[in-house]
């Protein structure tokens, strides 16, 4: 906690100091974009950007099929200064130029407009886009979840060697006494109220997996700085595939009953003739249900992890916003006194919700789990 704070404090001096240099250029220049900077801290980039033109290169891989692939660093793009196979680096993410175009390493002019980067060779202007190739790149999203799964196989890992080693009676100690409340949490308020004692074993690997994965996700990313600025459970791509998961495990696992529920819903209460018309209007609907779980499990997660990272950076941007981007001292010093106690106080806030948004994806992958595979019982 101490430590977030800390960084918390470090990321607004460090936008105080970015501030105060923004008067020492002409007043000319492009009136700073709040909402600029935010989309731009919380997408996916295939670098990690830091401040100025100061960032920590990612491995990129990309592959086209007339060029085939092209590996190296991103910073081999020279923050889009150089076109590399035809691929340019367009505020942190890699784009390819439109048409022919010279391979290797060339040169290329970039002009600012507004924001956005025009870029030209030779005199005339280069139109790119992130189509037409695939990028298997290790960008700020990927590298966050495979950090996340370090960190889970290590500590779980030596958590497992504990359990082997101690008695059944003994207490746990280290890290293991913080883990082992979580696990049965995981287990006794989540797993067995919506599965049962046995089911619940059977599905218990992955809840916790995924319950872990989330958590420990949400966590990094509350670090204002390398490596949390990788916004993985903001990203809507993330969320998807993990609903995907739930959804998979839901529809492959389900039983008869879950099916029968899904084709044939009146069941018994009256005959084919008469159920078959009204069949064409219920299934529509029932399948619809089957897709809007993993949807709405997708999207609840995305938008609160979101949004919490564009309230916290939307507080950090009144430094700039009161300050007229270092035309106004007396602004930014009241930019930092809203922005201080206020970033500090939803931080707090983003630490709860961190944990909640992963217990209530976990949850309710166990209730459609449990839902699928519960045995119809006689009346």
């Amino acid at each position: 906690m101490i430590q977030k704070n800390i960084n918390i404090l470090l990321a607004i001096i460090f936008a105080i100091a970015t501030n105060f240099s923004y008067a020492e250029q002409s007043k000319s220049e492009e009136k700073y974009s709040p909402t600029a900077t935010i989309m731009h801290h919380i997408s996916d980039a295939n670098e990690y950007h830091l401040w100025g033109n100061t960032s920590i290169p990612l491995p990129v891989i990309l592959y086209n099929k007339a060029k085939g692939f092209t590996f190296g660093m991103s910073s081999m793009f020279k923050h889009g200064k150089v076109a590399v196979d035809g691929y340019v680096l367009d505020h942190g993410k890699i784009k390819q130029i439109e048409g022919d175009f010279d391979t290797g390493k060339v040169d290329i002019a970039i002009d600012n407009h507004d924001g956005h980067y025009i870029y030209s060779h030779k005199g005339k202007k280069i139109t790119i886009a992130r189509a037409g190739f695939i990028d298997l790149s290790i960008t700020k999203v990927v590298f966050t979840m495979i950090l996340t799964a370090i960190v889970m196989f290590l500590i779980f890992l030596g958590i497992a060697k504990k359990y082997k080693k101690q008695n059944a009676e003994e207490a746990p100690s280290g890290i293991q006494s913080f883990f082992e409340p979580l696990i049965l949490l995981v287990k006794d308020e989540i797993a067995v109220p919506n599965m049962g004692e046995e089911r619940a074993n059977k599905f218990l690997p992955y809840l916790l997996s995924i319950f872990f994965f989330i958590w420990i996700l949400n966590m990094i990313g509350q670090i204002p700085i390398f490596p949390g600025s990788g916004n993985a459970t903001g990203n809507i791509a993330v969320t998807l595939v993990l609903a995907v998961f739930t959804m998979l495990i839901t529809n492959l696992k389900g039983n008869k009953n879950y099916w029968a529920h899904i084709f044939n819903p009146l069941g018994d209460s009256m005959s084919w003739a008469g159920k078959l018309p009204l069949y064409f209007i219920l299934w529509p609907i029932e399948l619809v249900g089957v897709l809007l779980k993993p949807i709405t499990l997708m999207i609840r997660l995305f938008a609160n992890i979101t949004a919490g990272h564009i309230i916290v950076l939307s507080l950090v941007s009144l430094v700039f916003v009161f300050g007229n981007a270092g035309q106004s001292v007396g602004g930014s010093v009241v930019g930092v006194g809203i922005a201080i106690p206020f970033t500090l106080f939803i931080s707090l806030i983003e630490l709860l919700v961190a944990f909640i948004q992963a217990f209530v994806f976990t949850m309710l992958s166990a209730m459609y789990i449990g839902l699928a595979t519960e045995e119809h019982v006689a009346h």
